[in-house]
């Protein structure tokens, strides 16, 4: 199950113009791109797909067959499946909307770059001495878990342009720190049909 399924309401609360649900979760500031990476962008495809293929019509099977079975308000199936229904519409609408709103960028093409943009793993040093390494993606693919973090993220805005040995000021609601860019990689582009087998010639 999507974590994002997990972080929506229970209400049958419709979402706002930029898809965001009613309680503000994966909210794109206002004017902002939905930036996404090929990867993020397939994911979110997928799971719109599965949604719409697999889960909505097997849920919407269960309703049908539970409403056949007496008294609705008292068949745990029907409610269950009316609920689930109505989560399953609330996702589909929130990424149909996402995807509307999606451009994709592929980090790729700054391979062997230098410089901060979207897509890139930095690794910085903090004032400290401490080092973390951040990689900066789309509001609905960065997982913080794995190090991931939004570009529209504080860091990810202090760090953006910056090139390898330079110093950027970060600004938090706990003061200012100056962060510097100790090195900046993307991943390697994926190679072109029929490019292995030219160069094997």
């Amino acid at each position: 199950m999507s974590k994002a399924f997990t972080r929506e309401s229970d209400a049958d609360d419709d979402e706002s113009a930029d898809g965001a649900s009613d309680d503000g979760v994966s909210a794109l500031p206002a004017g902002l791109r939905n930036y996404l990476t090929p990867q993020g962008h397939a994911r979110l495809r997928q799971e719109w797909a599965t949604l719409m293929d697999q889960e909505r019509p097997r849920v919407v099977e269960v309703v049908h067959w539970a409403a056949k079975n007496g008294d609705r308000s008292e068949n745990g199936d029907y409610l269950y499946g009316k609920k689930r229904l109505r989560e399953i519409d609330r996702r589909i609408r929130f990424l149909t909307r996402r995807l509307e709103l999606a451009e994709v960028a592929d980090p790729s093409v700054h391979h062997g770059g230098d410089q901060v943009f979207f897509g890139a793993t930095v690794t910085y040093a903090e004032a400290d001495g401490t080092e973390r390494t951040v990689t900066i993606l789309g509001i609905d693919e960065a997982d913080s878990l794995k190090g991931q973090v939004s570009w529209v993220s504080p860091v990810a805005r202090a760090l953006l342009k910056a090139r390898v040995g330079e110093a950027v000021r970060l600004v938090t609601p706990a003061g200012a720190q100056t962060l510097e860019v100790l090195s900046v990689s993307y991943p390697e582009p994926e190679p072109k049909p029929g490019a292995s087998a030219s160069a094997s010639r």
